[in-house]
């Protein structure tokens, strides 16, 4: 029988000669954005700022490992351990002290030892297509401060780009702090800092242990938990009425579907607390929710909190908002909210619907002024603390009865201004942020609020193209310099509802007016690509005027 083991491993036991990981060419690249790694860093943070003795969990990985051997095959955690392997290097390359620094670079590679017959290497290796660039850009000592100053578009591949952006906005952070401050961070990290390590020499297994770990429906969630401990506690004074609950229960969980309701639970948790999660959801949610219903008030918990706040989650992700008026504006604005690419925004919506479904007009506006700060969040990559603290701020708000003119609701001064610079930049290069940004500028051109296209292909394109050809047009209408800028900004970038060309693209304006913005699949339904077809030319003049239309029409709509 193969044997399963787990433990509770310090990170300074995980990179350390314990274990030398391996990530096989089978899994997927390295694919955490910024976001995710600015609130690894955000995590520990907070966790530096509690009591000295309190550990921190950063989850759990998953290795096929034979017994007394190093050499791991990482099959779950991959995207933890090299974000730890880049905040461990750019700590190494800030260090300033020569021990320090050498203690810092163990944890990133192996020295080896001639006595204990250990090579140098790297303690976590990539898939090979990355593993050399993370190894010369990360690893080695001195390399990132290099690596943040690289251009990101000369990059190879999305891990890479993946890699750099992560490294410049970890750098950015702890380049802010004292040499104190980042020696805290590091004894933190190597104190009392663990993951949860889960390990056998078969591959078979560990895939089934993965996917017991994360096939939500298969396991316990912690939904079936709290209706344990709820309908648990309406039987203990009759079993007809706790059936009857449990029926209202089951209701709302298929009217969700199961991922659905798991997620109203934590959206149940922020309305509630009215601040970002700090501790797993099977523990807030006791403390910060439940304890006000239980033991006493289960029943209240139900009819009052899990069901119309279901009902409300059904409309809100439907946007199916039902009033003798009004409906179409608040259908709207949530339709809108749908393509941020977070739901953090969702709590302060479902309060909203839930306490306010009888006055359709407070709800298109407020929902309205949500989709603004939402926008402008996103435009502005906002990572999710920040989110979550501001949309805390909003439900605190409402529940003092400020409504829309709570100042969590508004944009400051400085974050109209950073909006519409982030619109002026190359908008382009931001994948979460481009097609937003083209879809609801493309409703504002048309005039036509809401407006919904029924296409399964909407790509985004350049007019002047990325690479023109060498005996191209567009080289001698545009300097270098004058495409450098202009290439990625909104001014050249149109939708289109047809696959990408990679000859089409190339075209001179004229032909690609008329062959590849108009013909067959790719007529041009939208407004945006519509005006670039009246264009004469494309010029940098032309561009100019372009982008100071369209960032004139952003800033009226989102009042920037």
């Amino acid at each position: 029988m193969r044997r399963i083991e787990a433990h509770e491993v310090p990170l300074h036991e995980v990179f350390s000669s314990d274990f030398s990981f391996r990530i096989p060419e089978y899994q997927r690249p390295y694919a955490w954005q910024r976001d995710q790694a600015e609130q690894l860093l955000e995590d520990l943070v907070d966790t530096l700022a509690r009591a000295e003795d309190e550990p921190y969990f950063l989850g759990s990985v998953v290795l096929v490992k034979e017994p007394e051997t190093a050499g791991a095959d990482v099959i779950d955690g991959q995207q933890r351990l090299a974000t730890l392997t880049i905040l461990f290097a750019l700590l190494r390359d800030l260090a300033g002290e020569a021990e320090l620094e050498r203690e810092l670079d163990e944890r990133v590679r192996e020295p080896g030892s001639i006595l204990r017959g250990l090579q140098a290497q790297p303690r976590l290796r990539l898939r090979d297509r990355d593993q050399t660039f993370f190894a010369e850009r990360v690893q080695t000592p001195g390399a990132t401060a290099e690596l943040v100053t690289v251009d990101p578009t000369t990059l190879l591949t999305d891990a890479q780009r993946a890699i750099g952006d992560n490294a410049s906005a970890l750098r950015a952070r702890v380049t802010t702090w004292s040499p104190e401050q980042r020696l805290a961070l590091v004894q933190m990290l190597a104190r009392r800092t663990f993951l949860v390590v889960v390990s056998t020499p078969d591959l078979a297994s560990a895939h089934r242990i993965f996917s017991v770990m994360n096939a939500r429906g298969l396991d316990l969630s912690a939904a079936d938990i709290f209706k344990s401990l709820v309908i648990g506690r309406i039987g203990e004074t009759s079993d007809g009425e706790a059936s009857a609950y449990a029926d209202k229960w089951e209701d709302a969980e298929e009217q969700l579907g199961r991922d659905g309701f798991g997620d109203l639970f934590l959206h149940i948790r922020m309305i509630f607390a009215k601040e970002r999660a700090r501790k797993e959801l099977l523990k807030e949610f006791g403390e910060q929710v439940l304890a006000r219903y239980l033991p006493n008030a289960p029943t209240s918990f139900v009819d009052h909190v899990l069901v119309p706040y279901a009902d409300a989650y059904r409309r809100l992700r439907d946007c199916d908002y039902v009033a003798a008026r009004g409906a179409r504006d608040v259908n709207l604005s949530l339709r809108r909210l749908h393509q941020v690419d977070n739901n953090d925004w969702r709590p302060p919506a479902l309060w909203a619907l839930h306490q306010r479904s009888d006055d359709p007009d407070w709800l298109a506006r407020f929902l309205r002024a949500l989709e603004r700060l939402a926008a402008s969040m996103l435009i502005r990559r906002a990572y999710a603390t920040p989110r979550a603290t501001r949309y805390a701020a909003v439900l605190r708000a409402l529940e003092n009865g400020d409504g829309l003119e709570a100042d969590a609701l508004e944009l400051t001064a400085d974050e109209k201004a950073e909006t519409l610079s982030r619109l002026q930049g190359e908008v382009y290069q931001v994948n979460a942020v481009r097609k937003f940004v083209l879809l609801r500028l493309d409703e504002v051109l048309a005039n036509n609020p809401g407006v919904v296209y029924d296409r399964k292909i909407i790509t985004i394109e350049h007019v002047l193209p990325q690479t023109p050809a060498p005996d191209s047009h567009w080289l001698a209408d545009f300097s270098d310099d004058e495409r450098a800028y202009w290439t990625h900004r909104l001014a050249n970038l149109v939708l289109l509802n047809r696959s990408r060309d990679s000859a089409a693209q190339n075209y001179e304006f004229d032909r690609k007016k008329s062959e590849y913005f108009t013909s067959g699949n790719g007529v041009a339904t939208f407004a945006l690509t519509t005006q670039v077809i009246a264009e004469p030319e494309w010029t940098p003049s032309t561009l100019a005027r372009r982008q100071d239309d369209l960032i004139g029409a952003l800033a009226t709509e989102w009042r920037l």
